[in-house]
């Protein structure tokens, strides 16, 4: 198993794994993300994002994407947007080791903080990640404002 930085030609794969995570968390509708998007997004001049791929036997089987932000209290962070492991490679070590190089990213770019979410439900990956010494927190809620409520949202507003 080999674990590295993603490549243009990885995007295919990136993008499967992705669909293979929306199927699992239950929204396989709501990926609308392109492989064009992703290689103008991540591989142009000043990328969004980075992304870490596991290959096996020339195989994409995982991969870890991440992009930095800035935290008023923390100052440069690292949020990881997704790691994701086909399901026949789950229980292989194959998230860990991808987890793993996120972390000594982060220490490499000397961040005070690593960040992302986790599914409530997803019992086995707050396990792992308390277990890892990660913290979890119960009492931090996610806001998001999608498409169609950035458009309500403006033409409510539009004369504001």
């Amino acid at each position: 198993m080999i674990i590295r930085k993603a490549k243009k030609e990885d995007m295919k794969s990136v993008l499967e794994l992705i669909q293979e995570l929306a199927h699992f968390e239950k929204e396989p509708e709501a990926v609308v993300v392109t492989v064009d998007d992703l290689i103008r997004d991540g591989f142009g001049s000043t990328p969004l994002f980075h992304c870490f791929v596991a290959e096996l036997n020339e195989e994409i089987v995982g991969m870890a994407l991440y992009y930095y932000r800035y935290s008023t209290w923390k100052g440069k962070t690292i949020h990881l947007e997704d790691l994701i492991v086909k399901e026949k490679m789950r229980g292989s070590g194959l998230g860990f080791a991808l987890y793993s190089k996120i972390i000594k990213q982060g220490k490499i770019d000397n961040v005070r903080r690593i960040e992302w979410a986790v599914l409530d439900w997803n019992t086995p990956a707050i396990e792992f990640y308390k277990k890892s010494g990660a913290k979890v927190f119960d009492d931090w809620r996610i806001a998001q404002m999608d498409e169609q409520g950035i458009n309500n949202f403006l033409e409510i507003n539009r004369n504001k």
